[in-house]
């Protein structure tokens, strides 16, 4: 089941997300990238201010996305499935419901780092296309990604 998460979830989202972002922070060599450092505050407000989708089975949260609108852009950020849960259909689920969420939008930008292929794999199945990169440093690139809204 996924419905919109409210400000007495912060502290669950956040625990899944940083497990699953540990793995990332692997690929990256980097243990202190955004979505690990976080704080419990910062997810409040992100609820509060944005649109946060939560995944339930049986009661536990196990996977969120959160979108928020630039002009008629949403801009998608920390798409997370629980370790535990990855691979099995979630994060496609999720990001649909945001699709079906923000009917207003006339697209839907987002990033991730170039050596995410799964992610890559993942927004690309889901009519997402490359719009350009971004090199940060030595060891991050961000691939950035483009959906047009669904045709109304």
């Amino acid at each position: 089941m996924i419905e919109r998460a409210v400000a007495a979830d912060a502290g669950e989202i956040l625990t899944v997300q940083r497990a699953a972002y540990v793995s990332e922070a692997q690929l990256y060599g980097d243990p202190y990238i955004l979505p690990l450092v976080e704080s419990l505050e910062q997810m409040r407000k992100a609820i509060e201010g944005a649109v946060v989708l939560k995944a339930l089975d049986a009661g536990r949260i196990v996977g969120a996305v959160r979108g928020q609108l630039s002009g008629a852009t949403c801009v998608v950020g920390r798409l997370v499935v629980a370790p535990d849960r990855q691979g099995q259909g979630l994060g496609t689920a999720l990001l649909r419901s945001l699709h079906e969420e923000v009917p207003e939008a006339s697209a839907f930008d987002l990033f991730t780092g170039h050596l995410s292929e799964g992610n890559v794999r993942l927004y690309r199945r889901l009519g997402y296309r490359e719009t350009h990169r971004e090199r940060m440093d030595d060891h991050l690139t961000l691939v950035h990604l483009r959906r047009p809204a669904d045709p109304r």
